[in-house]
């Protein structure tokens, strides 16, 4: 899947030798061990590893729910080791947006209350041009009066997504976002998260194994070992399995397949 040129340069969100150390002693685990990296704005990026290899302690350190243990971590230019937790509260409600394996709706809301519900914790109204594009597009137009447990999953799925755009957030980060799902669903979710690139000009990062799913994305980033080990545009999924292939056989990682980009090179 091949998709146009990238419109926009400026950096949504950045990591600069970020390192994660969980643990002390004889248990401590550095699930990142120096990661440099950044996210364009108007892109979309999927990260992408073997189990254990920082992927998702990487997304959760970018997406404030999770403190590195030392480097630099900014959206835009917000550095985030610097901030209250008062304020990290506030860039997370006001800045990002999130969809994650569980969508997490609140079941005795509706579709149109929990799509809104994150401007209305921050008392903001949502721009009615922008929820009416939001929803049309993702096609919830007939639904917004249901409650979860009338929706279909793909139903669901989509409510999820809309509330993570609704607000316009800078950059939206997926977290394993169709990990539980069949492959006609998954596909719904990935041409929902293309849609927020291409139609609404979002920022899109997400975490995935799956690289059917990464195949959508302009980038796929590659860890390994808690650092990044290789980078890959335009990716299909053949050429995302053949790297992963390499990632899982540590003696194969010095020779990077076809199309991608070793780090440093």
């Amino acid at each position: 899947m091949i998709h146009g040129t990238l419109e926009y340069m400026a950096i949504a969100a950045s990591a600069l030798d970020v390192r994660k150390v969980y643990g002390s002693g004889e248990n401590e685990v550095h699930a990142l061990a120096g990661v440099t990296v950044d996210f364009s704005a108007g892109e979309f990026t999927a990260i992408m590893g073997p189990s254990g290899s920082g992927k998702s302690t990487l997304m959760h350190c970018l997406a404030g729910l999770d403190t590195a243990t030392s480097g630099s971590v900014r959206i835009g230019d917000t550095e985030l080791t610097s901030l209250s937790d008062k304020h990290m509260t506030a860039l997370r409600r006001d800045r990002i947006g999130f969809v994650f394996q569980a969508f997490n709706l609140v079941p005795t809301l509706t579709a149109q209350e929990n799509i809104t519900l994150p401007l209305d914790v921050a008392g903001r109204r949502p721009d009615p041009e922008w929820f009416d594009a939001v929803v049309d597009r993702l096609g919830l137009r007939e639904r917004l009066q249901h409650r979860p447990t009338e929706l279909s999953g793909g139903q669901v799925q989509r409510v999820a997504c809309a509330r993570a755009l609704v607000g316009r957030p800078e950059i939206v980060f997926g977290d394993e976002p169709t990990g539980n799902l069949d492959s006609r669903s998954s596909a719904e979710v990935l041409n929902i998260l293309r849609a927020a690139v291409d139609e609404f000009r979002q920022t899109v990062v997400i975490v995935t194994h799956d690289p059917r799913a990464a195949s959508y994305a302009d980038r796929v980033v590659f860890l390994a070992d808690g650092l990044i080990v290789t980078e890959m545009r335009q990716p299909t999924a053949e050429r995302v399995l053949e790297t992963m292939v390499h990632l899982d056989d540590p003696a194969s990682r010095g020779a990077a397949p076809s199309g991608t980009t070793p780090r440093g090179a």
